[in-house]
């Protein structure tokens, strides 16, 4: 199961692919040229019960000059998972464009993500943190905007604290799974 983790440059996504592969949180911040590539073994629920998967985990570079190199990594996706910073608004009003790159460069077109809101642990020391309720305000909207056939969740995220990383990839394979029997 390929998944692409989007965004703006250092929202975090190298932080919670690096929590999610069982390493520890490390403040520095270096950035990814390009993109990034990790494999995970795991196991999730579905209605059929506990299956196998495997990731492949594409941590992809959130610059705007690496848009052109970027377009070459989503192919082949089978979803993607949409990261913005709660404590910077640009991050989060940015998630449109990540969505479109997404569905334009995959060759699948609209597939299944989630979106994380990441930074979760530094929300009380910023004045005007991205809130729960904008994020799934964008959800619905652009569910109606693109009729996009399958759950978009919403999980708030912390790299540093671990909060909602498992979960994160756990619901992207399960949106996945149910979405690519329902299209069989």
């Amino acid at each position: 199961m390929k998944v692409c983790l989007l965004g703006d440059g250092a929202v975090g996504k190298t932080a919670l692919r690096e929590r999610y592969l069982g390493k520890q949180f490390s403040s520095g911040y270096v950035m990814t040229i390009g993109a990034d590539f990790a494999v995970k073994r795991s196991q999730i629920m579905t209605e059929e019960g506990v299956k196998d998967v495997k990731f492949q985990i594409w941590d992809l570079a959130g610059q705007p000059r690496f848009n052109s190199v970027r377009e070459l990594y989503y192919k082949g996706s089978h979803g993607g998972l949409l990261v913005f910073d709660i404590t910077r608004r640009d991050s989060f009003t940015n998630l449109g464009n990540w969505i479109d790159e997404l569905y334009k460069n995959s060759g699948r077109g609209p597939m299944p993500i989630t979106v994380l809101g990441n930074k979760v642990d530094l929300q009380d020391e910023v004045e005007n943190p991205v809130t729960r309720e904008e994020a799934i305000k964008f959800i619905e909207e652009l569910k109606k905007k693109k009729s996009i056939p399958y759950d978009v969740i919403y999980l708030e995220t912390s790299a540093k604290t671990g909060i909602n990383v498992d979960e994160s990839f756990n619901i992207l394979a399960m949106t996945i799974k149910k979405y690519l029997t329902r299209t069989k």
